[in-house]
């Protein structure tokens, strides 16, 4: 197990440095494992061509066994993939749902979206209480 951790260290290292093709030799065989933090990183340097080809279909299988784990950046990468329509068909409400899981998990940025959300009503009534509720959970968390 020491291996494993040691690897998952190496590759986030090497995608901190930007050593991207490095990154993706270290994390792939750990997000085919399994490892919710290594299919994050994988499904950006697919999303992004970081290292690799740009491959959008690879991308969301990633994010998707990520996020489907409970990784809160992954769950957060979903939503966003669904509101711009990156990835995937564009669906606000899907967006919607994956933001509020993260946010869950407290990340400020997935309540500022859905803050955005409710303010510009996409897919969902135009609500401004609700997305003066969200920005100020955001203020909190951040």
């Amino acid at each position: 197990m020491p291996e494993l951790e040691m690897d998952l260290s190496s590759g986030i290292a090497a995608f901190e440095a930007k050593h991207f093709a490095k990154a993706m030799q270290l994390l792939s065989p750990l997000a085919n494992d399994g490892n919710a933090e290594a299919q994050y990183r994988m499904a950006i340097m697919f999303q992004n061509g970081l290292g690799c080809a740009k491959n959008d279909v690879a991308a969301l299988k990633w994010m998707q066994a990520s996020a489907d784990q409970g990784h809160a950046l992954a769950q957060h990468g979903m939503g966003f993939m669904y509101l711009h329509g990156e990835c995937v068909e564009k669906n606000a409400q899907k967006a919607l749902q994956w933001f509020r899981l993260a946010a869950e998990q407290g990340l400020s940025g997935s309540c500022m979206m859905i803050g955005m959300i409710y303010e510009q009503g996409l897919g969902v009534e135009i609500n401004t209480d609700e997305a003066k509720k969200w920005y100020q959970l955001a203020e909190s968390k951040g």
